[in-house]
């Protein structure tokens, strides 16, 4: 649309120029990656280069890297592929964790997971778990402590899960320096092409890895860990947006600029709005408030007729007149959970969208103050 500030990255960002060029390029040949013929070894040196590409993000081995259909399939992978029966996920998890099945952990008023309680909980059980704890959220943008929630885990002989899919692109992500046993990854949050995802399991390709079971049955595509004919224009765009993300990941860092104006903005004009997580570090893109009296999908569709896009909570939860789950899980009150909306930045966001965003806000904030005015309590 002319002159929408699109502000729902989180959901889904602005494909990359570097991705859609991948992809027109991909999608004009012929070759099936398995083939040994000329095309299919063409066809499998461009899904080997997108493989690298991607694991370059992340500072992983390109061995390590299983392709799928995108960020669900991936954390689905995880936590059925990989034997363990007991599974501890916490209580912020996307819907695609957290469906699984297995036993929460709690997080306090900032959305960070309860560590003290993860400790007591594989202490107090020895079966083999499976932690799975996200490094962003996807709501709040708050950053989890992963490396301690780690530390927890190997010690008490427990493999940990860590979903990326927000953080990688926006912030420096190490899957070494984490030191996590599986790492989930998808491209269209990064600015590439929906419908493909990664699955990184460090050490699978020398062996020293966590053991995974492929939970589909076909051919021997990704080393039987994701079979079916993998999507090569997908796979492609992937490895282009994951190095363009990768090269301008420092740019990215603005965002924080433009996220600390929309709540400064918004405090300018409500003192006692509520900016959710804000005392603790998050993504620079992301940022979760409240305009309390008004609900959080009246609040999305008021905005989308004044040529602003943003979201309330995950956009695999919308259209549920329900609040957050997330915010739920936080502690936060009905009023504020009810009326709060997501907005996120993407690579390609400017002043302008964060200008028109915070004109919408004013308005809306203004015309519910007015009506209030003019139809007082009995």
């Amino acid at each position: 649309m002319v002159n929408y500030a699109y502000l729902d990255h989180n959901a889904t960002t602005t494909p990359r120029p570097e991705t859609v060029r991948a992809m027109t390029s991909v999608l004009g040949r012929v070759g099936n990656p398995s083939s040994v013929h000329g095309p299919g070894r063409e066809a499998r040196k461009l899904m080997e280069q997108a493989r690298t590409n991607v694991a370059a993000l992340v500072n992983a081995s390109a061995a390590d890297v299983i392709f799928t259909s995108g960020g669900t399939e991936a954390n689905n992978l995880a936590l059925t592929g990989c034997g363990r029966q007991r599974r501890l996920v916490s209580a912020v998890e996307h819907p695609s964790v957290l469906k699984g099945g297995g036993e929460t952990l709690s997080v306090d008023g900032n959305g960070i997971v309860d560590l003290d309680r993860l400790d007591q909980l594989l202490l107090a059980d020895n079966d083999p778990a499976l932690v799975s704890v996200m490094l962003a959220n996807n709501e709040t943008g708050v950053i989890e402590p992963i490396k301690d929630v780690v530390a927890i885990a190997h010690r008490h002989g427990a493999l940990v899960h860590c979903d990326a899919i927000q953080a990688a692109g926006k912030i420096p992500v190490d899957i070494v320096t984490l030191g996590v046993d599986m790492m989930s990854l998808s491209a269209h949050k990064i600015g590439g092409p929906s419908g493909v995802g990664a699955l990184i399991v460090p050490g699978m390709g020398d062996g020293t890895g966590a053991k995974l079971n492929g939970q589909l049955f076909g051919g021997g595509q990704e080393r039987g860990f994701r079979v079916g004919t993998e999507n090569l224009p997908g796979i492609a765009g992937f490895g282009a947006a994951a190095a363009a993300a990768l090269a301008s990941l420092q740019d990215f860092a603005r965002l924080a600029s433009l996220r600390d104006a929309i709540e400064k903005g918004i405090k300018d004009i409500e003192p006692q709005a509520t900016v959710i997580g804000e005392d603790v570090i998050r993504l620079p893109n992301t940022v979760c408030l409240s305009m309390p009296g008004t609900d959080s999908q009246t609040q999305v569709m008021a905005f989308d007729l004044a040529g602003v896009g943003v979201s309330a909570g995950s956009a695999c939860s919308s259209g549920k007149a329900k609040a957050s789950g997330v915010l739920k899980a936080m502690g936060v009150c009905d009023d504020i959970a009810g009326s709060a909306v997501r907005v996120s930045l993407g690579w390609c966001s400017t002043e302008s969208d964060v200008d028109t965003f915070l004109e919408a806000w004013r308005e809306l904030y203004f015309r519910r103050s007015a009506r209030e005015i003019s139809s007082p309590a009995a």
